[in-house]
């Protein structure tokens, strides 16, 4: 199950192992150097990063890793017609979040004058600096990106939730299909049709892409252990991407709340969800995730919705609060069992080989 394929071989890795990119401050240069320096593919979710950001987190990451890593970004950075919002706008949208900042006893946000990072500048950025992988969710770059990265020799990694998706990466030449089922934690990352009407499982996604696509194909989605890995390889995939189980590990951004919230969950227990950011991502269930679900004005669209959650989280992570904790999970969890990257990557390494 080790001997290398074709993936490998263009990532310049030694085992069919990426670890997912996690936004919001739960990457680590710690956890990519960890994974990379095991013989995997490390991955830093960058999306919210300014493009000086970017070029020193790619430097900061070479010192501590020669191997090769990704840098992932989001190329869809507002929902559609929400780029903008008005100052009265703003007032009426936040009208809903008061009652929980007052629970929290936090200050109301102010209107800001932008938010998000602009996606053109940021891989502007990423180009120049040059990692050896962007890897990229919510769409597809334009040609001009796709051609200057390979001109510096950037392999572009794109994600789809369904078959069409990857085509549609596959025809703009993007050089690895990421197969993502609907058991990932995280975000589900459609971008043809709304997310919850691109909800399919990873067995039935991957040898599908797999038979439709000439690119190598990884497979995401639930993947845990080695057993998982073998299995998409079986299926066609070249490599699996594993998230939740990476995410557990001490090296990531995460906090031990959530650490312990993972350890203890059963795949049954998580809930597709808009509450936090207002795209659907996959949570450990909580009351704040209820209450937005039941409301006749929440979520908003993303990113109004993640700004104003944004605080929420923020105060529920310092102080492990439970009701407005966003505690991503992939189904999963039942499977996880270490909780050092060095510690996981090596029983992969070792599983597989048997």
């Amino acid at each position: 199950m080790l001997s290398s394929n074709r993936l490998t071989e263009l990532l310049k890795i030694k085992h069919p192992i990426i670890q997912g990119p996690f936004g919001g401050n739960l990457s680590t240069i710690e956890l990519v150097a960890a994974v990379s320096n095991s013989g995997g593919l490390g991955s830093y979710g960058a999306h919210i990063l300014s493009p000086v950001e970017i070029k020193k987190l790619i430097g900061d990451i070479r010192s501590a890793t020669q191997n090769p890593f990704a840098i992932n970004l989001w190329v869809s950075n507002f929902d559609e017609g929400h780029d903008q919002i008005s100052e009265e706008e703003f007032e009426s949208y936040l009208e809903p979040f008061k009652p929980f900042y007052d629970e929290l006893h936090l200050d109301y946000p102010s209107y800001p004058e932008r938010y998000y990072e602009d996606f053109e500048t940021q891989v502007e950025a990423l180009i120049e600096a040059a990692p050896a992988v962007f890897s990229f969710v919510f769409g597809v770059p334009d040609t001009a990106i796709l051609k200057d990265c390979k001109k510096n020799n950037i392999l572009t990694l794109g994600a789809a939730t369904t078959v069409d998706e990857a085509v549609a990466l596959s025809d703009a030449g993007v050089d690895i299909i990421l197969a993502t089922g609907f058991e990932a934690g995280g975000h589900r990352v459609a971008f043809q049709k709304p997310a919850e009407k691109s909800l399919i499982g990873t067995l039935a996604l991957v040898p599908q892409v797999v038979d439709a696509v000439p690119q190598p194909v990884v497979a995401a989605g639930g993947i845990a252990d080695a057993r998982g890995i073998k299995a998409a390889l079986t299926l066609g995939a070249e490599a699996a991407q594993l998230g939740t189980a990476f995410l557990a590990c001490t090296e990531s951004g995460t906090n031990d709340f959530h650490r312990k919230s993972l350890f203890g969950n059963k795949a049954e227990n998580t809930v597709l969800s808009r509450s936090f950011t207002g795209r659907l991502a996959r949570f450990i269930p909580n009351k704040f995730i209820s209450e937005c679900e039941t409301s006749s004005e929440l979520p908003l669209p993303f990113p109004i919705q993640s700004f104003f959650a944004s605080p929420l989280k923020l105060a529920a992570a310092r102080k492990s609060i439970e009701k407005f904790s966003s505690h991503y999970a992939g189904q999963g969890t039942g499977l996880l069992k270490h909780r050092s990257a060095f510690d996981l990557m090596d029983q992969l390494i070792t599983d597989l080989s048997n």
